[in-house]
C-alpha cells in the first residue's frame, strides 16, 4: 500500500472493534471482512483500489482478531453473533446499507449477513467460500471436501492447535499461508504484520474459537445432507473463486451461485484460496466493477 488507511475503534453489538478506513467520507460504503488467520491488512491490495474508485472502505478486525475485543468462550463466536457485528457496525457508522465483501471466514460471515439482514446489504461479493448450507451438505456427503477439511477437526482440540501454530515464532502458521498461496503473494514484511497480530494476548484462541463454535453448531443440526434446507440469497451476489484452493473444493461454487437470485460466478484458474493476494489486480477490477 502506498498510504496507510486511517484506523479507529467503535463500539457495536456489545463489543469494541478496530477498523481501517479509507476513501472519501461521502463515498458509498464498502465493508471488507477478512478471514483466518488474517486481519484488516488482508485486504491491503483492495483497500487502496476501492478508495481510489471513490468508495468509503471499512475494513474491521473482526471480533477476536488483532486489536478488536476478544470475548471469552466459544459461544461468543457463533456465526449469528458475527453477522450481528456487521449490522451493528453499520448502525454505529450511520449507514442503512453497504456493499459487502468477504474472504474465507469473512465470506462465511458475509453470506450469513446477507441471509439474515438482506436490507443492509446492497451487493455481496464472496471470495473462495461456499454458501454455508452448501458447505454443510458437502461436509456430510463429499469425501473430497471431508479430506480437505481435516484441519477443522484438529482445531477442535483444546490448547494443542494454539501450541502447534505458535511453535518457532509461528512457523507452522506461516507455512500454512505461504505454502498454499502462489509464490510471492506474501512478502516477509506481510508475514511480520501477521505475526504481530497473532502474538496479541488470547488472539489465536479467539480466532480458533470461530471454528469451534461452527463445529458445535453443526453437531446440533441435521446429520443427513438431504434434510438441510438451503436458504436463498436475495442480494445480488458475485462469487470469485481461485480453483487451486487446497482447503475448499471449487465444486461447491456453482451450487452456491445457484442459491442466489442474482448470482455471478468468476473462476481464477491459477489462483489459490488466497485469491485477493494471488490475483490482486483482477480482483480489484472485479470488485470495483461489480459495486459500481
Amino acid at each position: 500500500m502506498t498510504a496507510q488507511p486511517q484506523t479507529t475503534f467503535i463500539s457495536c453489538n456489545g463489543i469494541r472493534l478496530h477498523l481501517a478506513l479509507a476513501g472519501p467520507q461521502d463515498g458509498p460504503p464498502v465493508v471488507l471482512l477478512h478471514g483466518f488467520p488474517e486481519f484488516w491488512y488482508g485486504w491491503r491490495h483492495q483497500i487502496e483500489a476501492l478508495a481510489a474508485a471513490g468508495f468509503r472502505v471499512i475494513a474491521p478486525d473482526q471480533r477476536g482478531y488483532n486489536l478488536s475485543e476478544k470475548p471469552h468462550g466459544v459461544e461468543s463466536y457463533r456465526v449469528e453473533r458475527l453477522a450481528a457485528d456487521v449490522a451493528g457496525l453499520l448502525d454505529a457508522l450511520g449507514y442503512d446499507q453497504a456493499f459487502l465483501a468477504g474472504h474465507d471466514w469473512g465470506a462465511a460471515v458475509a453470506w450469513e449477513t446477507a441471509i439474515r439482514y438482506p436490507e443492509r446489504v446492497r451487493k455481496l461479493a464472496i471470495l473462495n467460500v461456499p454458501h454455508p448450507d452448501v458447505m454443510s451438505r458437502f461436509l456430510l456427503s463429499n469425501f473430497e471436501q471431508q479430506r480437505k477439511s481435516w484441519y477443522i477437526y484438529f482445531f477442535q482440540l483444546p490448547l494443542i492447535p494454539e501450541a502447534v501454530l505458535r511453535a518457532n515464532d509461528w512457523a507452522p502458521a506461516v507455512g500454512m499461508r505461504t505454502l498454499s498461496a502462489l509464490p510471492g503473494s506474501f512478502t516477509e514484511a506481510d508475514i511480520e504484520q501477521y505475526r504481530r497480530a497473532w502474538w496479541r494476548k488470547d488472539a489465536m484462541t479467539c480466532m480458533l474459537n470461530w471454528y469451534r463454535a461452527v463445529f458445535r453448531r453443526a453437531l446440533r443440526g441435521p446429520l443427513d445432507p438431504d434434510k438441510i434446507v438451503p436458504r436463498r440469497v436475495h442480494v445480488p451476489t458475485m462469487i470469485l473463486w481461485g480453483k487451486q484452493d487446497i482447503a475448499l473444493s471449487h465444486h461447491m461454487a456453482q451450487p452456491s451461485c445457484d442459491l442466489c437470485d442474482q448470482g455471478l460466478l468468476v473462476f481464477f484458474d491459477h489462483a489459490t484460496h488466497w485469491v485477493q493476494h494471488d490475483e490482486a489486480e483482477a480482483v480489484n477490477k472485479a470488485l470495483t466493477s461489480f459495486f459500481a
